[in-house]
């Protein structure tokens, strides 16, 4: 059963593009809508004016987040998304800047606190810098990390590895050492079987075969086994060749006779523990019981 709440997840966004634009003025770029959102882009030395006036005059009061992204191919690659709430209006917008690899953003300290935290992330991560930010300082990589990982041009591999030295109570750098090489898997199925060397196999398929048996040896004369007359006359005696010859029966000759009825053994005697001696069981007498008559006359 669906659950309708009187207040809607979100306002609606009837009238607050054009708004904004009219309010932004010649600070704005670009503004739209789509999936739900107004996304307005904002020019990059005018972004603390804009910002301020969507707090002080539109009611967005919270800078939510900041992010960063990267567009390799543009002259000005990176984009800075300011996102803000409106706690009034039930609003959430999206303000973008452009800019590139050497040309700052104007911080936005002055308005929000922690913006602070937020440009460090973005200048870690992508290496966009901010001016009139007092602490521009990395904030998830090591102090002495090379490059902005972010970055879609940031290499995937690298030669060094970072890790926390328990022993040294710091943060070390050492070579990186693999348990074993990169391989490419292809996931075909085992039962079709590869149609190429599987990684090994080479060495198995460059073994020569060993060299064939010209004259194999056998011993057909009893001279040649070395056992002497005595054992080879006994080994020719129990071949499995030359079984012992059965009779009617289907008995071997001189094989005994069958033990199933021999008769039981008779019980032995009681021995005395002291001497040693048989003693003869004891015979119990069983008491006497009076008669029925007996019974009458008493």
């Amino acid at each position: 059963m669906t659950v309708l709440h009187s207040a809607p997840r979100y306002a609606p966004f009837d009238g607050a593009l054009d708004t904004l634009s009219a309010a932004l003025g010649p600070m704005l770029v670009a503004a739209r809508e789509e999936h739900g959102e107004i996304v307005l882009t904002v020019a990059r030395d005018s972004i603390e004016d804009a910002l301020r006036l969507l707090r002080d005059t539109q009611q967005y009061q919270q800078l939510m987040e900041m992010a960063g992204v990267d567009f390799p191919d543009r002259a000005e690659r990176f984009e800075v998304v300011y996102m803000l709430l409106s706690l009034t209006r039930n609003h959430r917008i999206m303000v973008k800047v452009s800019t590139d690899e050497a040309t700052p953003v104007p911080t936005v300290t002055t308005l929000w606190p922690n913006a602070g935290w937020l440009e460090r992330e973005v200048f870690d991560m992508y290496g966009v810098l901010f001016a009139g930010n007092t602490d521009l300082r990395r904030i998830l990589t090591d102090y002495g990390f090379e490059g902005h990982p972010f970055r879609k041009d940031f290499p995937l591999t690298g030669y060094h590895e970072v890790r926390y030295s328990e022993e040294e109570k710091r943060v070390v750098y050492e070579p990186v050492k693999l348990a074993q090489d990169l391989r490419q898997f292809d996931f075909m199925s085992p039962w079709e079987g590869a149609d190429y060397i599987l990684p090994g196999d080479e060495k198995a398929a460059q073994t020569p075969a060993p060299p064939p048996v010209a004259e194999p040896k056998t011993t057909d004369q009893p001279a040649q086994t070395g056992a002497g007359k005595a054992a080879n006359a006994e080994a020719a005696k129990k071949t499995a060749s030359n079984p012992p010859a059965m009779t009617v029966s289907g008995k071997a000759p001189g094989a005994p006779d069958a033990t199933e009825s021999r008769p039981a053994n008779k019980p032995r005697a009681a021995r005395s523990i002291e001497t040693g001696d048989a003693v003869k069981p004891k015979r119990v007498r069983k008491p006497k019981t009076a008669s029925p008559k007996a019974e009458g006359e008493a």
